[in-house]
């Protein structure tokens, strides 16, 4: 039986979790990129007030999905698709920043968010072509459809929409968050534009375009998103 992701639960020591994560990529980038961001690393800043920064933007209070749960549930799938990947770690930061600014009322989020990494990488001593892959990336997740050997865009699209692929109550309780972050959109609004937003992923000819995410998620993601669409819509 393919196995399901599940998104983790907020714990006390998921902050610190995370801030390690989150060094361990930067400090890896920075030492891929040795000699081209022209900082000396004794003069580059702290990754850890960054960090930071990330993680009081994940936890403001108009999320209810898009949450610090959420990212540590993507870098979990990054990870558990991490060989596919042409560089692990620019996958890695790119999930950190792809919801780092979040208004669901507004349809700029994910530019904002990549105009966001294009400032910051280059201050932590990530060098110009790492950064533009990061911020290239947090576009991508507008559409979620890399091109073809695109393997940085096929991992990081399919750990982000794992989510689709939960058990049923944990599916369940993805769209229940889904629907509050939308609170102020009226009920037959919210059902129309949610059933648009599904009938457009069933069309996809797949899901996950990595080999390891198809073959986990691609039949329970289809399943899941069906049975919402029958409820949206009888």
């Amino acid at each position: 039986m393919a196995s399901t992701p599940t998104d983790p639960t907020d714990r006390p020591d998921q902050g610190d979790d995370l801030r390690g994560r989150w060094h361990d990529a930067v400090s890896a980038l920075r030492d891929a990129g040795a000699g081209t961001s022209g900082a000396a690393p004794a003069a580059l800043p702290d990754p850890a007030p960054y960090a930071d920064n990330l993680l009081a933007r994940w936890a403001e209070p108009q999320r209810r999905y898009h949450t610090t749960a959420h990212l540590a549930a993507v870098l979990d799938r990054i990870d558990e698709l991490a060989a596919h990947a042409a560089e692990p770690d620019v996958v890695r930061l790119a999930a950190w920043f792809h919801d780092a600014v979040y208004r669901p009322d507004r349809s700029e989020n994910e530019e904002r968010s990549a105009a966001l990494a294009e400032r910051a990488l280059p201050e932590l001593g990530i060098d110009a072509e790492r950064t533009a892959e990061v911020a290239r990336l947090v576009r991508l997740t507008v559409t979620h459809d890399p091109a073809e050997g695109d393997r940085n865009g096929e991992v990081l699209c399919d750990a982000d929409l794992a989510v689709l692929a939960g058990a049923p109550e944990q599916y369940a309780a993805y769209a229940a968050a889904v629907r509050e972050e939308y609170g102020f959109v009226p009920d037959d609004a919210f059902r129309a534009g949610r059933a648009d937003v599904l009938r457009q992923l069933l069309a996809l000819p797949r899901l996950f375009r990595t080999p390891a995410g198809y073959d986990k998620w691609e039949r329970l993601a289809r399943r899941n998103l069906r049975t919402e669409l029958d409820l949206l819509t009888s």
